[in-house]
């Protein structure tokens, strides 16, 4: 099966087609920056112009950055505050007038991680970071997911942790990767502390330079990249609307 993955973020909004089978993109992946400000009709419209660049015609899953509760934004970290209590998937469904299904960003790409990538047959505690704009992450117990974590909000020198180590805040605060790694290994630390993982998977494209700061993680549980690297949102999307399109099938059959 084919479906429109998206990945919305705070800085672009990337979509591309998937195969859900296999979990490769088909063709070429199309970003389009992201509106200022984020509102949700300008999200929703942009949106719109990714489904219509695809020319698609199918479902569309869309990873979101905030908590999403039955398909309704319940937080806005890097997006406009007016998307609280915004029910996504209505709106997007609308604007588009195609199903859609909308999921936390980072729940998605720790689905497109457990099926293909490096946690796949993983049993124990894994724990997906993203690192972008903000810092978003994904739970798994022996497979099955925790959805809307959120462990970027965690306090963590008197700030929250996603202003304290997340990639924006490497590039504004002009740090090298080796200071960022410290940075990013104390943060490691926390959530070691509280949850004791068997694995961390880094997704987000500090996950391709991972090499420039793997000296400085000195955490008891691996950590790993991303095999999807920053695709992985794109394709957890898809598997996501995939998955709650054929549930929707088989009620009405």
């Amino acid at each position: 099966m084919h479906i429109l993955g998206v990945d919305i973020g705070g800085s672009g909004i990337k979509g591309c087609l998937v195969d859900t089978t296999t979990g490769e993109l088909i063709g070429e992946r199309h970003r389009i920056p992201t509106p200022q400000p984020a509102t949700p009709a300008a999200i929703a419209h942009t949106l719109k112009a990714l489904v219509e660049h695809f020319d698609w015609k199918g479902p569309v899953g869309c990873g979101f950055p905030a908590i999403i509760h039955h398909g309704i934004a319940k937080s806005a970290a890097n997006i406009d505050p007016s998307w609280v209590e915004t029910d996504a998937e209505r709106l997007f469904g609308e604007i588009t007038g195609l199903p859609c299904f909308v999921l936390n960003d980072a729940d998605a790409a720790g689905i497109a991680e457990m099926r293909f990538g490096e946690g796949k047959g993983h049993e124990g505690v894994v724990i997906l970071i993203t690192v972008g704009t903000g810092i978003g992450t994904a739970v798994f117990v022996n497979g099955h997911l925790l959805p809307n974590t959120e462990l970027g909000h965690l306090m963590l020198e008197g700030m929250v942790a996603e202003h304290y180590c997340s990639d924006a805040v490497r590039k504004r605060e002009d740090l090298g990767w080796g200071k960022w790694g410290k940075r990013f290994n104390h943060y490691l630390a926390r959530l070691e502390f509280l949850f004791s993982p068997d694995l961390f998977i880094l997704g987000g494209g500090s996950a391709a330079k991972m090499d420039k700061f793997i000296d400085k993680i000195a955490t008891r549980a691996p950590l790993l990249p991303a095999a999807s690297l920053n695709q992985a949102g794109i394709i957890g999307a898809a598997l996501y609307a995939a998955s709650r399109q054929g549930r929707k099938q088989s009620r009405r059959g």
